[in-house]
Formats: C-alpha cells, sequence, structure tokens
C-alpha cells in the first residue's frame, strides 16, 4: 500500500471510528450519570470520544499488511500490525487520560507501567477489534477480486462475440463473391459481353461498399439498403426481364440499426431459391416497418413452397449472427402463403 492509497483508506476510516467514538462517549456519560456518578463530563466523553482514533489510523494499516512486507509469512505480518496498533492505542489512552483527568485522578505508576497495564487489559478486545477489522477487510478484497473477475470475463465474452461475427461476416463475402462471377461467367457464356462488363464494374463498387464496412456488427438500414440496392442492380442486368425489385421502407426508418450484410444474403436466397426456379421469373419485395419495439424487415418473393427452400449459407449465417447480436431477443422466420409467394421476415430490437 503506497502513501496515496492509505491516507485514501484513512479518510474513511477516521469518519468512520470518530462516529463510533461519538457514540460511545455519549453512552459511557449517559449511563455513568444514570447511576447518579459526578465526574467532568466533558472531559469524560472527549476521552471515549477521541481513544478510538489510534484504530481509525491502524486501519488502513490492516488492510495494507496482506500486501506489504512480502518476505514475511502473511500471519506474522498481521501479528505485527496487531502489536503496533495496540500498543499505540495503549499509549494514546495513557496520554488522554493524563492530559483530561476525566475521573480526577492521577497516574502515579508511572507512564510505562500504566500503557502496560492498559495493554493487557484491553488485549482481548484489541485482539477481537482486529480481526473483526481484518474479516470485513477480507469480504471487500474478495468483492473487488470477484468485480474485477467478471469484468474480465464479459470483456473476453465481448470479444469471442466480436470474433465470431467477425468470422461470419468474412464467410458471406467469398459466397456472395462466388455467386456474382457464376452470374458474369453467364453473361459471358450467352453471348453479352456488354452486360458481363457493365456486371464487372458493378460488381467492383459493391465490393468496395461491402469492405467498407470495417468489421462493424451493426450499420444503419439506409446503409443497408444502399447495399442491397446496387447488388439488386447486378442481379437486374444478369436476369433482365425475368427479375422485378421493389423496395417499400419509409424513409424515416433510415437511421434505425440492423446486423451489417443482414438484407443482402436474404435477397440473394430469395433470387436463387425462388426467382430463378420460374420460368417467367418474378418479384422481389422489400419492405420494413416498427412494431411493438421491434424492427420487422420482410423479404417477400414469388418461389416454391416453404418446403422446397434449402437453407445455405446465408440463411443459416444470418440465425447465427441474430443469435449472436441479440440472443433471444431476435426473430427470424420463413413463411410460405396462399398466394405462392415466400415471406422472410427478421424482427431485431430497435435501437437508432
Amino acid at each position: 500500500m503506497d502513501l496515496r492509497d492509505y491516507l485514501r483508506w484513512a479518510k474513511r476510516s477516521v469518519l468512520i471510528w470518530l462516529a463510533f467514538g461519538l457514540v460511545n462517549g455519549t453512552q459511557v456519560v449517559v449511563g455513568m450519570r444514570a447511576q447518579g456518578m459526578q465526574h467532568a463530563w466533558g472531559r469524560l466523553f472527549l476521552l471515549n470520544a477521541l481513544s478510538w482514533l489510534p484504530w481509525a489510523f491502524g486501519s488502513p494499516l490492516i488492510y495494507g499488511a496482506g500486501k506489504r512486507w512480502p518476505a514475511l509469512p502473511y500471519w506474522r505480518r498481521h501479528v505485527i500490525a496487531f502489536m503496533l496498533i495496540s500498543a499505540t492505542d495503549a499509549a494514546w489512552t495513557v496520554l488522554l487520560d493524563s492530559w483530561l483527568h476525566p475521573i480526577g485522578l492521577h497516574f502515579r505508576v508511572g507512564a510505562l507501567n500504566s500503557m502496560l497495564g492498559f495493554f493487557y487489559s484491553k488485549l482481548h478486545l484489541d485482539a477481537m477489534a482486529y480481526l473483526g477489522i481484518l474479516a470485513l477487510v477480507r469480504l471487500v478484497e474478495s468483492g473487488q477480486i470477484l468485480a474485477e473477475s467478471r469484468l474480465i470475463i464479459a470483456e473476453r465474452e465481448e470479444q469471442l462475440a466480436k470474433a465470431r461475427l467477425e468470422a461470419l461476416r468474412r464467410q458471406l463475402q467469398p459466397h456472395f463473391l462466388f455467386n456474382a462471377l457464376n452470374g458474369i461467367a453467364g453473361l459471358v457464356r450467352s453471348g453479352q459481353q456488354a452486360q458481363a462488363v457493365k456486371m464487372i464494374a458493378g460488381l467492383s463498387q459493391l465490393l468496395r461498399r461491402v469492405t467498407d464496412a470495417n468489421g462493424e456488427a451493426l450499420s444503419t438500414l439506409s446503409e443497408e439498403l444502399a447495399l442491397t440496392s446496387k447488388y439488386l442492380e447486378l442481379q437486374e442486368m444478369r436476369y433482365a426481364h425475368r427479375l422485378c425489385c421493389e423496395i417499400d421502407v419509409p424513409e424515416e426508418l433510415g437511421a434505425h440499426l440492423v446486423p451489417t450484410m443482414i438484407l443482402q444474403p436474404l435477397v440473394e436466397n430469395a433470387i436463387e431459391h425462388g426467382i430463378e426456379k420460374r420460368s417467367f421469373g418474378g418479384k422481389v419485395l422489400i419492405r420494413a416497418r416498427v412494431d411493438s419495439n421491434l424492427l420487422v424487415l420482410a423479404i417477400t418473393n414469388d418461389g416454391p413452397r416453404v418446403a422446397g427452400i434449402t437453407e445455405g449459407v446465408g440463411i443459416s449465417n444470418t440465425r447465427a449472427r441474430l443469435k449472436n447480436i441479440y440472443g433471444d431477443d431476435a426473430r427470424f422466420t420463413i413463411e410460405g402463403n396462399s398466394a405462392g409467394t415466400v415471406d422472410v421476415k427478421v424482427q431485431v430490437p430497435v435501437r437508432q
């Protein structure tokens, strides 16, 4: 314990022991007067109130004894601290008594003998006080260790969660790139070189947006819609008239936070497992609304029944990221309806 730590503990200790001394002094004076005794009550009160000051300044020493003198055994450190505090307490009591004379008596046996008398007569009380303070110190230290341990665990859990999210995000990038390159290869094979070149340029811009995410777990809905719109432009080059896209999201929802790259994999899944399997193509509709403190993202596409949908990288990755970020507070569903469309819904807590 350095001087700064000692002074910090001493300030609190003095206040506590002074309050205890005031209570003790009041109790002694009131008790003696109730028995009809006649003494200098002010001096007697002052004696009892100030007699606890050695413990006020010694209590921080008890806290520091466990950390100082590492070469000595633990129990020996506290024996030394106890003897120092008890001896100081006895000397201080003799000094106060000889100064105040609260009961009108004088020491005639010498200060040293008086101090030894006080030391031996209060030894058992001092031992009880020391052990009580030591138990309190250990309790405080245990609380500090527990709090530090919880903080370390929380920090490691947060680091682990970030690492998992980053791994999931990086899993999407090669998957998305692979599918985009397949689309470009399809245009080249069909002789649509101009469209292929245009799609390559669009892919370059889209990849720049994806890599600029800097590993952030969350982004705004407006940023996600911008990324998804760029992706849909590429797919419209590939599918031409077979793909129709519509985004129906109120502008005021753009500031809401959602997981990074949450929409693009779901839209990609809707196109791959819905539109691509239909000879006449179909429509992809993206909507968003707020319902009971939940932000609801919905992707609807024309396509096969739910039983025909295979959960690939995009869907499984989305489920894992939602679980990692929100725990049980997020919901993810895939449902078919009688109109022959498939609805994918993501519900996350509202955050701005």
